[in-house]
This record gives structure tokens, C-alpha cells and sequence, in this order.
């Protein structure tokens, strides 16, 4: 029955080393253009943002004007 154990823990230890040693990741060509892509999309999510931005800046201005004629 000791020996049970004995063996059975050795199984344990061994297969813990093992699984410890091969868990190495190795970085992918597909997880780069992933990456690539994400990227790409936040940079054209700012794009729209800042050209948002400058409609409302635009808009603002005219009301700004329309405001400043009402007043004179």
C-alpha cells in the first residue's frame, strides 16, 4: 500500500515537472497580426473621433456667430 502511494505521488510529481516544463509559449505570426489589426482599428476609431470633434467645433462656431449676430 506504501508503495501505492509512493508511485503514485512520483506519477504526480513527475507529470507536474513535465507540464511546467513545456509551458513555454512561443509568440505566432497570426498573434502579431492580430495585434497589427486591433491597432488598426483603434487608429481609425480615433480618427473618427477627432473628425467628430471637429464637426461639433464647427457647429459650435456657427452658433457662436448666430448668437453674436442675434446680440448686435
Amino acid at each position: 500500500m506504501k508503495n501505492l502511494f509512493k508511485f503514485g505521488f512520483l506519477a504526480l510529481a513527475l507529470s507536474l515537472s513535465v507540464v511546467a516544463c513545456n509551458s513555454e509559449k512561443k509568440e505566432t505570426a497570426a498573434d502579431s497580426t492580430a495585434i497589427d489589426s486591433a491597432n488598426a482599428a483603434v487608429d481609425s476609431a480615433k480618427a473618427a473621433v477627432d473628425t467628430a470633434k471637429a464637426a461639433v467645433d464647427t457647429a459650435k462656431k456657427a452658433a457662436d456667430s448666430v448668437k453674436e449676430a442675434a446680440k448686435h
